[in-house]
């Protein structure tokens, strides 16, 4: 998740400066169906907006009805195009019957390719074309002959020849285009400007708005819209990707400090039809996104691992290697804050013992995990959750596999230390699931002595017994807790006895039983959803696959691949493992 300062055009305007942008990769364009509002015969028109060019390989077309061949009937009409000399000029092209009438930038006017947003406008009144860059006349010429009514869609950031079989390049940007506006019947600009300093907006003469927003455009004609995507670049045009004026992704020679309008934080990219400020509250989101799979075991019953397996939520792909446990076991659970994972309990076998062992790694860095603490008893599947401050660890085997016990326990993650009891379930469980808001814990699901449905909670902040929740939707254990965004928990998977793929949710806030919210690609045991504030991930048993797969929590639905666990001698993929992650719902 990006942290925003603004959502604009450094300088055009202070709070109502022009908002929004469209990234062109080089191969990708945006079209709209041919229609009369294009067609402009010898009336008076306006084309304008905003570009930020990145690159300049090739001539770039930025908006127009243009067949770069030439070669097809009813494909030239007009365009407004970037040269590809080393100046970086500005061109106008038009057709009148094949013949071009060329409006080119004079020398002496500067170039786009310094690294700034600048505002470009064509306009005809009667016979006179203009040329503007920053509100200046930049080129002019008189010339009275009509447009030709091309018939093949107006394109933006490239031409249309694969639309008409053309030979030519199809002359594709690389770079930004924002608030690109047509209108038709008008001459907006005849003589030098001021730039607009707030988001252009439809005027009763406007054919086409677009390139201001997360929606890619805002048309306002009912015309029918279309992205053409490269075979090597199936994503298309990205929305807002790159927000007015800092060039992210690109190397430029400036600085993309402070007087620009977006700083992201390694986190991907935003796209956002509004403006944007920093968040009130916490913004330590910065840099997180990580999730840990705990040790576990090789085989359903012995060769316990002491491997830690990362991945990052926000990204698709396979586990990783971070380091090991200081104690080799399975069984065993994860708790975690925004900077430290805690692995808690757990079984060995052989020999069949229970630890009391709590470990801790920081999230920040792969290395082996250190002595953090013990628990109040030897303990192995139970339930964890966690805020920034706290964890709870909650039921399960003990002491020593004799008994199934209704106990919670609780640390503080910053200290290390060992638990302190914090209160009791509403019933004994093993084999249960956890997950928490900023001040809710809520425990789901295990079995003692047959499976149940039972949600329960407590007030992480104040010690106590828990609170009877709801239902989940199917009585099971094992299934994968601890998936939450800031207001969802959602329960994946499990055994009913038999196996089930059923995902349940709840919203951690309000009392009351769990809603369906999808299926599990598997049934049966689950050993972690770890989670960020928007995608959860689940993490199955071996026994079952060594697939990972996630949910969004604001989209209910079926869970898809994400990747797999790590299959190695050094971090097989692994049974009953325990599972954190360091973006959670609980943290902020």
């Amino acid at each position: 998740m990006g942290i925003l300062r603004t959502d604009k055009i450094t300088g055009l305007g202070g709070a109502n400066a022009i908002k929004g942008s469209v990234f062109f990769d080089g191969a990708s364009t945006i079209t709209v169906e041919d229609s009369d509002d294009f067609h402009y015969d010898t009336g008076d028109f306006t084309v304008e907006g905003w570009i930020f060019a990145t690159g300049r390989d090739q001539q770039m077309m930025l908006v127009g009805q243009w067949d770069g061949s030439g070669s097809v009937a009813g494909s030239l009409g007009w365009a407004v195009q970037l040269t590809n000399d080393t100046s970086g000029f500005l061109r106008f092209l038009t057709s009148s019957t094949g013949t071009n009438v060329v409006l080119n930038q004079n020398a002496t006017s500067g170039t786009v390719f310094d690294n700034k947003w600048h505002h470009f406008a064509v306009t005809r009144n009667g016979n006179d074309y203009k040329l503007f860059m920053d509100g200046v006349v930049v080129g002019s010429v008189t010339d009275s002959n009509a447009i030709t009514n091309a018939t093949i869609p107006l394109t933006i950031g490239g031409t249309g020849s694969i639309y008409t079989g053309g030979a030519a390049s199809t002359q594709t940007l690389t770079g930004f285009l924002s608030n690109i506006r047509v209108i038709k019947g008008e001459a907006l600009y005849t003589a030098a400007f001021t730039p607009p300093t707030s988001e252009l907006t439809v005027t009763s003469n406007t054919v086409f708005l677009g390139c201001q927003s997360s929606n890619i455009l805002r048309e306002e004609t009912g015309k029918i819209l279309s992205i053409d995507k490269s075979s090597t670049n199936d994503s298309g045009p990205i929305a807002s990707r790159f927000t007015p004026n800092s060039p992210v992704g690109f190397s430029t020679t400036t600085d993309v400090g402070s007087q620009y309008g977006t700083t992201f934080d390694g986190f991907g990219s935003f796209a956002t039809s509004t403006y944007m400020v920093p968040p009130a509250g916490n913004t330590r989101e910065r840099n997180r996104g990580r999730a840990l799979i705990l040790a576990g075991a090789s085989s359903p019953g012995t060769n316990n691992q002491n491997a830690i397996q990362y991945f990052n939520i926000s990204s698709l792909g396979n586990a990783q290697y971070f380091g090991t446990l200081t104690v080799a076991r399975r069984a065993l659970q994860g708790l975690s804050s925004s900077t430290r994972g805690l692995a808690l309990g757990g079984f060995i076998s052989p020999p069949a013992t229970v630890t009391d062992t709590i470990d801790f790694v920081t999230f920040a860095s792969t290395a082996n995990a250190i002595d953090f603490g013990n628990l109040t008893s030897t303990a192995y599947a139970a339930a964890t959750a966690s805020n920034d401050t706290r964890g709870l660890f909650a039921g399960g085997y003990r002491p020593n596999n004799s008994a199934v016990v209704n106990t919670i326990d609780y640390v503080t993650i910053a200290t290390a230390g060992n638990a302190a009891n914090f209160g009791d379930l509403v019933a004994p469980q093993r084999a249960n699931a956890g997950g928490s808001n900023t001040t809710r814990a809520v425990f789901a699901a295990g079995a003692y002595p047959a499976v149940t449905n039972v949600i329960q909670y407590v007030t992480i902040a104040t010690t106590g017994d828990a609170t009877d929740f709801g239902d989940l939707t199917v009585a099971r254990d094992y299934p994968a807790g601890g998936g939450s965004s800031p207001t969802r928990t959602c329960f994946a998977g499990g055994r009913t006895p038999s196996n089930t793929n059923t995902i349940d949710f709840i919203t951690t806030a309000t009392t009351g039983n769990a809603t369906d919210f999808g299926d599990s690609q598997s049934g049966g045991i689950k050993h972690g959803l770890v989670s960020n504030r928007t995608r959860g991930v689940i993490c199955s048993d071996a026994s079952i696959t060594n697939t990972l797969e996630y949910i969004t929590f604001a989209t209910t639905g079926d869970a898809l691949d994400f990747g797999d666990q790590m299959s190695t001698n050094t971090s097989p993929t692994v049974y009953s493992p325990g599972a954190c992650s360091d973006s959670h719902g609980g943290l902020s």
